[in-house]
């Protein structure tokens, strides 16, 4: 009676693994991909619920944004210099300004100079107050600050690339004048002569460390440290501090006659 009972026991499960192989489904394959363009634009009607839910937190956004932080009394651009302008000569001075402490306290050594890209200006600050809605608009984007430590050879191409380039990168902490024939003729970094046998530390964005731009040079640095620090919000944090933005024109990156 056992030997009866233990084989319909095994005769169960053989039964049961059968009907579980039957069963298994065969594996999904895809057979097609197909999209569709849903613009989101004006012809899309508000839902009063949504707009009343998120109009407060509008309000406040504009507020914070729209809130007056300095004042400027000049149009600043970037396209008012030719090997340097107003913005790009700003937006360097900040950064060179708001990270300096920081890299030091985390270091113990100092910025030398800033580089940034011209094409990251992408608005105009117009005379007048300045807020954080025109931080927001001059660097929409999310890059932050890094300092790399460059060997002299290195900062020598990054120096070449300017003048090669003919734009008026944003610099600071650097001076670079170009003889009548636009060779290079003298620089400066911290109103000391450029040694080639030393290294410098470059405070730029991580953009341009991974070689936006075509600023290649960057990815030859010996040492990185990163601040955790936006563009943006340095910009924001300088225009909170200084009554009146003073921005414009002038010899760090010039071609004598």
């Amino acid at each position: 009676m056992k030997y009866l009972d233990l084989k319909n026991k095994h005769f169960v499960v053989i039964i049961t693994v059968i009907w579980l192989i039957g069963c298994r489904q065969s594996p999904f394959e895809l057979s097609r991909i197909s999209g569709e363009l849903l613009p989101i634009d004006q012809t899309i009607t508000p839902q009063g619920t949504i707009s009343e839910y998120i109009s407060p937190y509008g309000r406040r956004i504009d507020h914070i944004l729209d809130s007056v932080l300095s004042y400027t009394r000049t149009d600043i651009v970037k396209t008012d210099g030719r090997y340097n302008s107003s913005a790009g000569n700003l937006m360097a001075d900040i950064v060179l300004e708001e990270i300096s402490p920081i890299f030091k306290s985390r270091t113990g050594k100092k910025v030398d100079f800033v580089l940034l890209n011209f094409g990251g200006i992408r608005s105009t600050i117009s005379r007048g107050t300045i807020s954080a809605r025109n931080a927001f608009e001059v660097m929409p984007f999310e890059n932050a600050i890094e300092i790399v430590e460059l060997k002299g050879e290195t900062v020598g191409e990054l120096i070449a690339f300017l003048i090669k380039s003919k734009l008026a990168h944003p610099i600071a902490g650097i001076q670079i004048i170009m003889d009548k024939d636009g060779e290079l003729k003298e620089v400066n970094v911290q109103g000391k002569p450029f040694d080639e046998n030393r290294t410098y530390h470059v405070a730029t964005s991580d953009y341009l460390i991974a070689g936006g731009d075509k600023m290649d040079f960057f990815k030859d640095y010996i040492s990185i440290t990163a601040s955790d620090y936006k563009i943006r919000n340095a910009m924001i944090d300088y225009f909170k501090k200084v009554d009146t933005v003073n921005a414009q024109v002038d010899d760090r990156f010039i071609q004598i006659n």
